[in-house]
């Protein structure tokens, strides 16, 4: 049996999707023989509606396109492809540059949030997953199911009809609270007259949507669309075959299938022993024998009962090293020369160059270059799973958590205890840690999809100061979820008072440390402006 809901079309409906995705009824599927705006645009639509990514094509873009011309295509039965050449410089010469330059973009639905974060490890790919504070998990699925993964092995155990109904209770525990807790709001934050109702009703759901996502388990499922080249695409299914989870593999063999039909000879390697046979070998192995050896050393375990972030590892002399990239890369002179030369300039004369470097950045879309990525910084942090997923997007850091559990607690987002609302939300949790004790017994890998975002898992980030300037100034900004606002505050704050790097905190002038009621008003503002401008 597959978890997975095969979506109904009509007859005219499929022979149109026929022309544009690689299989009707399945999870996963390449887009192909559309324009790449539109493919772009549709995975933009997508990560805020609950529709699938074939019926929002066929509801709000099929109008607007012509599709005379694609009548005779069926992408469902594969496409024609150069291969021959493909053939003899990817794999005689083994020429890996040639898999960097052709990309399929593919939806993955469905997806547990568990593989979400397997889906989204890679760094040379870019994502666009469902949001939870978009899309509410109220409804159920046309089988009258609701939106949570049902693996076979946890099914076929003697925890698999508790598991269903542990799940269910939580989602209708979410789906009772989600009404009170937005009348709870309307009354909280009153609509002001300069917002239409639209807006109105956005920003108060979107915090509704906030202040309950921790009730959702990690077995909630999301709809992600990723775009990459082959190359990456080759990385990432060779990492999801050598995944300890269930899920990630079979699904890896679901992607690998539709991949095929659009990039086949960018795959070859996959199925070959002593490429990618040896590669998920080895990938398994040392994952192996990396918990063993641990296990062997019997470290302490250490719960924290609040949200930490603590600045673990920085260089004091880190503006030094960005003073010196920055003199290096205008002059002629060699890094030995660059070094003498800085350690020589008093303050006035280091704050001219670095604010020279660093110039008027009118927007946080303004940065500064490469210099700043001379010095960097390592953070612990413990914060709910919800703020985790989020963060873990940003590609271009180090980030290693891990796996998730219940042993570090969970927390009551202040608009739920403030709306009264904590003691349901409290019990819900409550069983969903009970469940997670219970199946990790049996199926320690499986006893993750049954923990609620709410719980706090332990994780580190890495990042250079230039990265740092993109995730603190992104994540700290008004719109963003308190939970992970508050991560981004704290960063900040560290690299200014631990670290003592008061140039580079001062160039994050976008930095935003104010206390918002309505997280999403003003962005939804600025959008309807936009609306009404186009």
């Amino acid at each position: 049996m597959h978890p997975y809901v095969v979506e109904e079309f009509s007859e005219d409906e499929r022979a149109v999707l026929r022309r544009y995705f690689t299989n009707l009824d399945g999870p996963v599927f390449a887009l192909v023989n559309l324009p790449e705006v539109v493919k772009g645009a549709l995975f933009a639509r997508y990560s805020r509606s609950s529709k699938s990514l074939r019926r929002l094509f066929l509801d709000e873009f099929v109008g607007d396109l012509d599709l005379t011309g694609d009548a005779t295509v069926d992408a469902t039965i594969g496409l024609a492809r150069a291969d021959e050449l493909y053939q003899r410089i990817f794999v005689e010469y083994g020429d890996d540059s040639v898999a960097q330059l052709g990309g399929v973009h593919l939806a993955c639905e469905q997806a547990s949030n568990l593989l979400t974060k397997v889906l989204e490890h890679g760094r040379l790919m870019s994502y666009l997953e469902q949001s939870t504070r978009y899309i509410g998990y109220d409804r159920r699925l046309p089988n009258g199911h609701y939106r949570f993964y049902r693996d076979h092995d946890l099914l076929e155990s003697r925890l698999g009809a508790r598991y269903v109904g542990e799940m269910d209770r939580m989602f209708d525990t979410y789906r009772e609270l989600l009404p009170r807790l937005t009348d709870w709001l309307v009354r909280r934050y009153p609509k002001t007259p300069e917002d239409t109702d639209f807006v109105y009703r956005q920003a108060i759901r979107a915090k509704a949507l906030d202040g309950l996502r921790g009730l959702l388990p990690a077995s909630a499922l999301s709809n992600l669309g990723i775009y990459a080249s082959g190359q990456a695409y080759e990385a990432l299914l060779l990492r999801m075959r050598a995944s300890a989870l269930p899920e990630a593999r079979h699904y890896a063999e679901m992607m690998r299938a539709e991949l095929e039909k659009v990039i086949p000879s960018f795959l070859r390697r996959l199925d070959v022993p002593e490429r990618g046979g040896a590669w998920v070998a080895y990938l398994e192995g040392t994952a192996r024998a990396s918990a063993d050896a641990v296990a062997r050393l019997a470290p302490e375990s250490h719960a924290e009962g609040d949200d930490s972030v603590r600045l673990i590892s920085f260089d004091p002399d880190g503006e030094e090293r960005v003073l010196e990239a920055i003199l290096f890369e205008h002059s002629r002179a060699t890094h030995a020369e660059a070094t003498t030369r800085v350690a020589r300039l008093d303050g006035a004369a280091r704050d001219a160059l670095f604010d020279a470097y660093v110039g008027e950045r009118r927007n946080r879309r303004h940065r500064p270059g490469r210099a700043f990525e001379r010095t960097d910084y390592r953070f612990e942090i413990v914060s709910d799973y919800g703020a985790f997923r989020d963060l873990q997007r940003h590609r271009l850091l180090t980030i290693e958590w891990q796996d998730l559990g219940v042993e570090l607690g969970y927390g009551v987002p202040e608009v739920v205890a403030e709306a009264g609302l904590d003691e349901p939300y409290r019990h819900s949790l409550e069983r969903s840690g009970e469940l997670y004790e219970a199946v990790a017994a049996e199926l320690p890998e499986q006893a993750p999809y049954c923990v609620a975002l709410a719980f706090r898992i332990r994780y580190a980030i890495q990042m250079n100061a230039r990265e740092a300037m993109h995730l603190i100034e992104l994540r700290s900004g008004p719109q963003g979820h308190p939970s992970y606002r508050r991560v981004a505050q704290e960063m900040g704050r560290l690299i200014a008072d631990q670290a003592g790097h008061t140039r580079i905190a001062r160039a994050m002038r976008f930095v935003d440390y104010s206390d918002v009621d309505l997280e999403r008003l003003e962005a939804e503002r600025t959008a309807e402006r936009n609306r009404a401008a186009r």
